[in-house]
């Protein structure tokens, strides 16, 4: 499954909670129905006064070609879809998205875990947008993230779902891959990966303490992004 993930910010002078109205209530409806997507959902900071973003949007498409289509390639931000609703929700964006200010990554999603059947409405989701580190190439990165750390973050405790996602095209994605870890219960999450307002967290305990410190093996650590939120599923038909 390819999957497109957009890190919203707000557009300046607009509140978050202006920005989350907008969203739900005006954007919604448009890109729900975007030409080849088959799931949208969307995650919601927890904390928003601490969250680096105001929200991701994340659209699946069962092709290829279908999102390229309807979202662009990886190197493209500013694209220009034709397709009628991918262009509406195009335009749409200008009305609450601060564009330039927002990265977005593009890659196939792996499941690595699952204890939900993939039923992920309103779990509690840390997404961390990883970058490499310096002197290594993406496939080293690649290589040692899914055969060393993966196996070590997938049995963080409280972890009920684990997704890995690696980018279409390494050579213009903005970030080296994506790993989502879902929690039923934010203070678990909390407790393993930290809160909004603590990116360098000390987990003192079992495997979130052992995933904690491999990163430090493999991450660019300050460069990496990361998000905190509920997630909400819009639309599925997978």
């Amino acid at each position: 499954m390819y999957k497109h993930v957009a890190l919203l910010v707000r557009q300046d002078g607009m509140s978050h909670a202006e920005f989350v109205d907008y969203w739900q209530t005006e954007h919604t409806p448009i890109a729900r129905d975007i030409e080849g997507v088959v799931r949208y959902q969307q995650v919601l900071p927890t904390d928003p006064d601490h969250a680096e973003f105001d929200g991701l949007a994340e659209l699946y498409f069962e092709d290829l070609e279908a999102l390229h289509d309807a979202l662009g390639s990886p190197g493209s931000r500013d694209y220009d879809p034709t397709k009628e609703v991918a262009a509406e929700a195009r335009e749409d964006v200008d009305n609450f998205l601060a564009i330039e200010e927002r990265p977005r990554f593009i890659g196939e999603e792996v499941v690595q875990k699952d204890e939900v059947d993939g039923d992920t409405n309103g779990l509690y989701k840390h997404s961390a947008f990883l970058v490499r580190q310096e002197g290594m190439s993406h496939e080293e990165f690649v290589d040692y993230w899914q055969t060393n750390h993966t196996p070590i973050a997938r049995e963080i405790e409280g972890v009920v779902k684990y997704n890995t996602i690696l980018p279409t095209d390494p050579e213009n994605a903005e970030f080296d891959g994506v790993a989502e870890l879902y929690f039923e219960d934010v203070e678990k999450l909390y407790d393993a990966l930290g809160s909004e307002g603590s990116r360098d967290y000390a987990p003192d305990k079992g495997k979130a303490r052992e995933a904690r410190e491999d990163v430090d093996n493999f991450l660019a650590i300050d460069e990496r992004p990361r998000f905190i939120g509920r997630e909400r599923v819009v639309t599925n038909e997978r």
